[in-house]
């Protein structure tokens, strides 16, 4: 109570509150403020140059969390709307994916059906100026935040397009943009239904309900869920994903906390027709919070398998705390338990490991059993039923890094290498497709297109070196078609290309039948 009383009290000082907030003592409130007023004044006394109240307020709140837990933390006014708009599933602007590459800020993709997608912005289209602003001394973060506004306010863009005579000058109207928690959707073999869930946020549940209901109606008689590389969101979201998979009346997740009035228990509440299709879970050291609830009930109640490598163990629960209209303070208020009763947070008390290695600790792991007698391990995370690694070339992210991927096909659908040259792309006027070989759908890396991203790689003073980029060959070729597929035909077939060859789906294709077992 009293470090609570001493953050807020803070944050009150530097105007972000204006009373004191129920259930912290007067004279523990009032003591708060007159020592951070002492504090203030001594620093804006004596200190060698001004400074800022409100930021030396901030960095104190800051300060005092890090002493808490790693994941209590303040929202200021940008993470706070960035973190709104996620759980919110929308926010208002003109539509566009955009990078950083090489001090040039590049559109990846325009959104269908967005503002910047009807005025006919392409990939590849290089943004110079924003509001007359020069964008290469910014960050891609800054120009999200200048082309992000109000409904229905406007904002010039000038764009460089290659081939055109003249940069294109456009003013765009501001519009609301939907941000899809779920994004992909689609068949694998087997009649299994692959889908991907990003994040939790307010529409997740009812997201992935329409996406099972689609898979359902194109025959999916098994469901991949696929939650790598998600770090969570909201707990509410977590235990109705679960429901969709879970029977009636069996545990999801309980929480408790010093407090008892955090303590809770959350069984499925509902009968779906989800619960009798064979599911397998893929999670990695991404996967976590809210992933980790959804993978550990699937787990925990032998509803179906997990596959992948052991996700972050985060098993804490955080409550935000208004401070404001765009600021609050996220503080740990329980932890959370499987429904064997495992805490799955791994130990923090060394920041470093903990952050970086994401690995579970070298001791003795606490151990429960599933509703059929299964063992599984609490303290680090969930651990799989099968462990199935998958790391991408050091090579292949340098590449990514300098955008050698995204530019390269650029240049390949435009014509501008040897291979190009050869090929007919969707997207080209019929007159010029005469006499090129049409580009297959799906499109295969081969030696050639291997040898052809090579010399892009020379020619535009990239590293080329030929003993790293025959180990990198199969890195490469998925990356290359993952990059071309979402060039020709959009995002999802990017994606499905891009998982074509997955180890770990390819794995998780094989234990489905395993998996079925669960619900016989």
């Amino acid at each position: 109570m009293r470090k609570t009383a001493w953050i807020l009290a803070a944050l009150l000082f530097s105007g972000a509150l204006l009373v004191r907030p129920l259930g912290v003592d007067d004279e523990i409130w009032q003591n708060g403020l007159n020592k951070i007023e002492d504090m203030m004044e001594i620093v804006q006394r004596a200190y060698f140059k001004p400074v800022d109240d409100n930021d030396l307020a901030s960095e104190a709140v800051k300060g005092m969390l890090q002493t808490l837990d790693p994941h209590s933390y303040l929202l200021e006014p940008d993470s706070f709307s960035r973190m709104a708009e996620e759980q919110r599933g929308k926010y208002f602007g003109v539509g566009m994916q955009i990078q950083k590459h090489e001090g040039r800020l590049v559109v990846v993709s325009p959104m269908e059906g967005t503002p910047a997608w009807r005025l006919g912005v392409q990939p590849a289209d290089i943004i110079s100026h924003i509001n007359g602003e020069d964008t290469v001394p910014i960050s891609a973060q800054d120009a999200v935040n200048k082309l992000r506004g109000p409904k229905g306010t406007k904002v010039d863009v000038t764009f460089v397009r290659e081939g055109a005579a003249k940069p294109i000058q456009l003013t765009i109207e501001r519009a609301e943009i939907p941000l899809y928690s779920v994004p992909y959707s689609f068949m694998l073999p087997g009649d299994v239904g692959y889908i991907l869930v990003r994040y939790f946020a307010e529409s997740t549940a009812e997201e992935l309900e329409a996406k099972l209901e689609g898979l359902a109606a194109r025959g999916a008689k098994s469901i991949l869920l696929d939650l790598r590389a998600n770090a969570g969101g909201s707990l509410v979201q977590a235990i109705e994903v679960s429901e969709l998979f879970i029977p009636k009346g069996e545990m999801v997740v309980s929480m408790k906390g010093r407090n008892r009035a955090f303590d809770r228990s959350f069984s499925a509440l509902r009968t779906n027709p989800y619960e009798k299709l064979p599911l397998v879970v893929l999670i990695d050291q991404g996967s976590a919070s809210a992933s980790e609830i959804v993978a550990g009930a699937v787990m925990d109640n032998d509803r179906g398998l997990v596959v992948g490598s052991d996700s972050w163990g985060k098993g804490l629960v955080q409550q935000m705390f208004p401070l404001g209209p765009n600021m609050a303070v996220a503080i740990t208020i329980a932890k959370y338990y499987t429904p064997s009763g495992r805490s799955i947070q791994r130990d923090f008390s060394r920041l470093d490991d903990y952050l970086l290695d994401k690995v579970a600790a070298d001791k003795p792991r606490e151990v429960r059993t599933t509703l059929k007698g299964r063992k599984v391990l609490g303290q680090g995370g969930i651990t799989p039923d099968e462990t199935v690694p998958f790391t991408l070339h050091t090579y292949v992210f340098e590449l990514r890094g300098r955008g050698a991927f995204f530019n390269y096909v650029r240049k390949l659908v435009s014509h501008q290498t040897a291979l190009g040259r050869t090929l007919a792309f969707p997207a080209d006027p019929p007159e010029e497709a005469g006499g090129r070989t049409q580009a297959p759908k799906p499109f295969l890396a081969d030696a050639r297109l291997l040898e052809d991203f090579r010399a892009y790689l020379k020619a535009s003073g990239l590293d080329a070196d030929a003993k790293r980029f025959k180990a990198a060959e199969p890195d490469l070729m998925r990356e290359l078609e993952r990059e071309i597929a979402s060039s020709l035909w959009g995002q999802e077939e990017g994606w499905k290309a891009f998982e074509r060859t997955d180890p770990q789906i390819l794995r998780a294709l094989k234990l489905v039948p395993e998996a079925a077992k669960f619900i016989e």
